[in-house]
């Protein structure tokens, strides 16, 4: 079932997005913030973090990240 997931998956994070992401829920979760959605935009292929209700963080490709609202 996981395998069949996975084939459909087109973009993958990147190492570096993935060490970010969990650098930052750590972060965000020291702060008893909930992280309530990740997700990756197929287009850009950026991660979209929500922690909170109104923290969101996107994350490049790159592993540099800004904080947008």
């Amino acid at each position: 079932m996981l395998l069949e997931y996975l084939q459909g998956v087109k973009t993958i994070p990147t190492p570096e997005q993935k060490t970010q992401c969990y650098i930052l829920c750590c972060w965000f979760t020291k702060l008893y913030l909930p992280i309530n959605i990740v997700r990756m935009d197929e287009r850009t292929g950026n991660i979209f973090l929500l922690a909170g209700e109104e923290n969101i963080i996107e994350i490049y490709p790159n592993g540099r990240w800004r904080y947008i609202g």
